[in-house]
């Protein structure tokens, strides 16, 4: 999609970081916006960065919940007529070892991280279909391409994210809807500050806690830049963040070894 001018973008988790980026940028393209979070202040703060004049409308939404999904979307279509761009971007993260993290503790990731990203395509993408016309752009991570100590629940998350997206890429071929997997890495959304820990935490996650803030370099308007121009440029996947590019080509030359080779980055 080259073109954002008067294209609706939906975008989950737009109260804060690359959600409020990405937000931003597409307003100043002459984007109509819809967005959603959990956070209602966070929204508001949000649409007050907007250029004058921007359409808008915000809505209090939980990704988790399939019929809230299912109903923002038939709202959206109510206010807005339909939808262009859906940013699967709302997520979050949860620092433990897989020894360490309970069941409901994963549960309650997966429900955020993937079926959040599952349900918003599965409401979002029949009306991309009508018109054949769309494009949904999932956030994985860069966890989403290496698996990294301390978030064991998060790589499930993201690695099913990416292939989610990467099997939209040819069941979506030739529908004018395209998929695209953004694998963001070390983005400074202040994410790092509100980090949950494993209720049972050991050296590794105190460790973790520690260094996460210094793992982040890009600011989330240097990230929504980088996401919009490749979705102008209709490419696939998109991996933006400082390392980041080194962390999606290490598996790849040495799908064995990486892991020795990122430990200086492992708590």
């Amino acid at each position: 999609m080259k073109d954002f001018h008067n294209k609706v973008a939906v975008i989950t988790g737009a109260g804060s970081g690359i959600g409020r980026a990405l937000a931003i940028a597409l307003a100043g393209q002459g984007a109509q916006l819809a967005l959603s979070d959990l956070n209602q202040a966070g929204l508001e703060e949000t649409v007050a960065q907007l250029p004058a004049g921007t359409r808008v409308r915000s809505y209090l939404l939980d990704v988790s919940d399939c019929e809230a999904v299912f109903a923002h979307a038939a709202q959206v279509k109510a206010d807005f007529g339909t939808a262009h761009l859906l940013f699967n971007n709302a997520g979050t993260t949860l620092i433990g070892t897989f020894e360490n993290q309970t069941v409901e503790e994963m549960e309650w990731l997966v429900n955020i991280n993937l079926w959040g990203v599952v349900y918003g395509c599965k409401a979002f993408l029949p009306m991309m279909l009508e018109q054949r016309e769309g494009c949904i752009v999932n956030l994985s991570s860069v966890f989403g391409l290496i698996g990294y100590p301390t978030h064991s629940a998060y790589n499930i998350t993201k690695f099913a994210v990416r292939g989610l997206t990467e099997s939209l890429w040819s069941e979506l071929d030739g529908s004018g809807v395209e998929a695209i997997c953004v694998h963001p890495g070390g983005i400074k959304t202040g994410f790092e500050q509100r980090l949950r820990v494993s209720q049972k935490v050991g050296v590794r996650e105190q460790n973790m806690q520690k260094k996460a803030a210094s793992l982040m370099h890009t600011s989330p308007a240097q990230c929504a830049r980088e996401i919009l121009a490749g979705v102008r440029r209709g490419k696939r996947r998109i991996v933006t963040g400082q390392h980041s590019r080194l962390l999606y080509w290490l598996p790849r030359l040495f799908p064995e070894s990486y892991p020795r080779l990122i430990k200086s980055l492992t708590p």
